[in-house]
């Protein structure tokens, strides 16, 4: 069983923080980001929390319904940058929209979209669960050490929303984990107890960029091929590969091991940075609304983040 995507939206916060404005407050300038990233300018909240931004983008797609959301039985929601531990994010954005219904986090970093799909499938195989709103909410900011030039200028904030039934239609997905916090880090804060005496860290985001970038390559070309070969079907097939968006060296590469043109490797890094589990959502929105994707489109998506973990989906839009 797949599922259908009955509607998508996504929503990025209204102000726009500039590689130029990141040149007052960091050792850094424009050219070196834009080389180096790709990216030029990221949206960043000000007075919105995850839950805040969630709800936007989950209002926008059951607008597009013409529903209420009453007809909604779940919401689960992927996340690296909850703004609590509880209530997680999927409850705050239950409380916004006024719905009756259970609501779930699901944690895979910048893999999250992945997990995320595969777990709505899995709960629409229940008889109980026959439309689920899936949301991806990241506010990176409150997780960047600013004044660090080797993660500040790589992230942004931003959310997406899709609905989802069960289907006939093509949908899988390939999920890993290679368990570790040595190459991409987030710790918690460390609290106050007076009897811990282990490492503790600052609850900053750090990665390893030269591993990063050879695990995120290696790991987003192999998963393509592999989700594609399954269903024996090649990259000319797909409409669309929707990586992703973490850093314009990691696309370029894994386009050229894929033999594909940049054009058919979807990017928009340099508008949005790199808004972790809802950057693939993001971009396969701004797809379908420009027209590069189309219903009955074969779209496959490809993602890395902390854990290490990797995820793969391809669908029949």
């Amino acid at each position: 069983m797949g599922l259908n995507i009955i509607s998508l939206a996504s929503y990025v916060p209204p102000h726009i923080v500039t590689n130029q404005d990141l040149e007052g407050m960091l050792d850094t300038n424009h050219d070196w980001i834009e080389q180096r990233v790709g990216v030029k300018q990221r949206h960043i909240a000000t007075d919105e929390t995850a839950g805040d931004m969630g709800a936007k983008a989950a209002s926008k797609a059951l607008r597009e319904t013409g529903g209420d959301g009453t007809d909604i039985d779940l919401i689960l929601c992927a996340t690296v940058s909850s703004d609590d531990a509880s209530p997680c994010t999927a409850a705050m954005i239950q409380k916004h929209l006024g719905l009756d219904c259970p609501a779930m986090d699901i944690a895979a970093a910048c893999s999250g979209f992945g997990f995320l799909m595969q777990t709505g499938q899995a709960f629409l195989q229940l008889p109980q669960y026959n439309k689920i709103l899936l949301v991806t909410s990241e506010k990176m900011s409150r997780l960047v050490d600013w004044t660090d030039r080797s993660t500040a200028v790589i992230f942004g904030d931003g959310a997406a929303a899709l609905i989802i039934e069960s289907s006939d239609k093509l949908t899988d997905f390939k999920l890993a984990n290679w368990g570790g916090d040595d190459v991409i880090k987030v710790p918690n804060s460390p609290g106050n107890s007076p009897w811990y005496t282990g490492e503790t860290h600052r609850p900053y985001i750090y990665m390893n960029g030269q591993e990063t970038y050879k695990f995120a390559v290696q790991a987003m070309v192999q998963d393509v091929k592999d989700i594609l070969n399954k269903h024996s079907y090649t990259v000319e097939d797909a409409a669309m590969i929707v990586p992703h968006q973490a850093n314009i060296r990691i696309l370029r590469a894994a386009a050229r091991r894929l033999g594909l043109s940049e054009d058919k490797v979807f990017q928009n890094i340099e508008r949005y940075g790199n808004t972790s589990a809802s950057s693939i959502p993001i971009a396969f929105d701004e797809c379908v609304r420009s027209g590069k994707i189309k219903r009955g489109d074969l779209v496959v998506f490809t993602s890395f983040g902390g854990g290490l973990s990797s995820a793969a989906g391809i669908i029949r839009y």
